[in-house]
């Protein structure tokens, strides 16, 4: 299965750095507590809120955890680098389609930061302050379900964000817009609920909630399963532009230097 393979062999990649990768890992852990340290400090989250200090805690501690999985992804799905170097035009002309190729390949991928990051640092942050861990099937099933929505939303942006190198000969700053907003609009930080209210309601006609503040929410428990379904409606919308840029793409292929 073509699927299986891509993302074994993706997988396998990652493999020879696993040392240079526990590095990022130990560091993503730290940043997640100074984050809790500050909270802790502010000591309050303010009245009327359906957030407990301790939520707000927990929240922004698995926030941290599932960043690799949700946000930390490929630059481009690796789509720049394939035009310049001319790989784009044999990737186009596999009888595969572009975006399944790359879509299987970041999900091999996703599976490794998945088990050698995500898990890590979330086992650290149930040690180290008491994250809560659900016992109710239905909140681990949903809560898989919204984290796999969240991750193949950034799949497609990514997939959209590198087929522009078609038309330039630098995306990577688009990368880094995308990641600057997602941190303010996902809720990463802060709950979606605490911004000033004009960035909540830009923040909800976008796909960045259903990143990071639903998948947080469906976790703690404050939040219902309900609330993901949005997230699949950008992950079909998504999928359709997906598809579309592709057709377009395959009319336009400049290899830089022939």
């Amino acid at each position: 299965m073509l699927f299986a393979v891509l993302a074994k062999k993706a997988f396998a990649r990652n493999l020879q750095y696993r040392a240079s990768h526990a590095i990022n890992t130990v560091a993503s852990a730290v940043f997640g507590l100074i984050y809790v340290s500050i909270w802790k400090g502010i000591g309050s989250t303010g009245g009327g809120s359906e957030y407990t200090l301790d939520n707000v805690i927990h929240y922004v501690a698995f926030n941290q955890a599932v960043l690799w999985i949700t946000l930390f992804l490929t630059n481009g799905l690796g789509i720049q680098q394939s035009v310049r170097t001319g790989q784009i035009s044999l990737d186009l002309m596999r009888p595969v389609h572009l975006f399944y190729q790359l879509t299987c390949r970041e999900w091999g991928q996703i599976g490794y930061q998945l088990l050698y990051k995500t898990l890590p640092i979330y086992l650290i942050y149930v040690w180290t302050i008491s994250l809560p861990v659900p016992r109710d099937a239905k909140t681990w099933f949903w809560t898989i379900a919204a984290l796999a929505s969240a991750a193949y939303l950034n799949i497609c942006i990514n997939y959209l964000i590198g087929v522009t190198a078609l038309w330039t000969t630098e995306s990577a700053w688009l990368y880094w817009v995308h990641f600057s907003v997602s941190s303010i609009l996902s809720g990463f930080l802060i709950p979606i609920e605490w911004l000033p209210s004009w960035l909540q309601r830009i923040s909800t006609v976008t796909p960045y909630p259903y990143m990071q503040h639903v998948p947080s929410k469906i976790y703690l428990g404050l939040s219902s399963p309900d609330t993901m379904f949005g997230g699949l409606l950008w992950c079909a919308s998504f999928t359709l532009l997906c598809f579309a840029a592709t057709a377009v793409v395959r009319h336009k292929v400049e290899v830089q230097g022939g």
